[in-house]
């Protein structure tokens, strides 16, 4: 498993704006080899922004490296930069690949 991440620090009040870019625009993810899932959480609040992870989960970082190089993620990106106005600086990327996972043994009630 691979995780890639980015961290946003969007500015004081444009956090719906912020949200709305995420809930409308078409990522392309599901036709992409590889993808498992997408998450965009929101963090803690701090003095002149609030921080955001947007998170994509794959079977392993090859299938992340395709999909960066792919005409799905220029199609995803390709309004990303009128959107800057939303957050301080550039994102900040991290990837991490698994090297110890566990699942719940616990079925839900």
């Amino acid at each position: 498993m691979y995780l890639a991440m980015n961290r946003f620090k969007v500015t004081k009040g444009s956090e719906a704006d912020f949200e709305t870019v995420w809930r409308t625009r078409d990522s392309h993810l599901d036709s992409v080899p590889g993808f498992v899932e997408f998450h965009l959480l929101k963090g803690p609040d701090r003095e002149d922004h609030t921080l955001y992870s947007s998170h994509t989960i794959w079977r392993s970082k090859e299938d992340f490296e395709a999909w960066t190089k792919s005409e799905a993620f220029r199609k995803a990106h390709k309004s990303a930069g009128g959107n800057k106005p939303l957050f301080l600086g550039h994102p900040e990327f991290e990837g991490f690949e698994s090297v110890l996972a566990q699942k719940s043994t616990k079925t839900a009630a």
